[in-house]
């Protein structure tokens, strides 16, 4: 990595930068997440994300530019606390995301945490495992368009 990794607070102004991110098709088969078009995609982070006081998220900075974001939250449905990340393209490969969540899991310490991830996305394995989460179960989702996913749970316990 030759970048410095930082976090700061989201602002209204890194929305639009996450909202290209999640645009890109290689990511979006990667994360097994459909992208949202531009009214739903702001609704979401305005409502669901940054409107959400039991949410933390940060944005994550490569030196001064946006590359992602990473939050935690708690699902209603199992009241398990998850955590997420989405990182641009034009940064992967260079160890931004495997920095952000150890400078992440420094602020977000409520345990245990708990991430699911595709089966089929290796990079975000490999940052998970690297930074102590263990693979304890599998899934499998339908995406909206009917497709099914099959995907690794795992949980960080300390």
């Amino acid at each position: 990595m030759n970048q410095h990794v930082s976090l700061r607070p989201v602002t209204m102004d890194d929305l639009p930068v996450f909202f290209v991110h999640q645009l890109d098709p290689e990511a979006t088969k990667l994360a097994a997440f459909p992208s949202r078009d531009r009214d739903a995609f702001f609704t979401h982070w305005t409502t669901n994300i940054l409107g959400n006081p039991a949410a933390v998220n940060r944005t994550i900075l490569a030196g001064d530019q946006v590359a992602g974001n990473i939050g935690a939250w708690t699902d209603a449905a199992s009241n398990d606390r998850l955590i997420g990340y989405w990182i641009g393209r034009e940064f992967w490969g260079r160890g931004i995301a495997s920095a952000a969540m150890s400078q992440f899991l420094r602020i977000e310490s409520t345990r245990p945490l708990s991430a699911r991830v595709a089966r089929h996305n290796l990079g975000s394995i490999r940052v998970l495992e690297k930074a102590g989460f263990a693979r304890v179960g599998e899934d499998a989702l339908s995406l909206p368009s009917g497709a099914r996913v099959e995907e690794f749970i795992y949980f960080l316990a300390a």
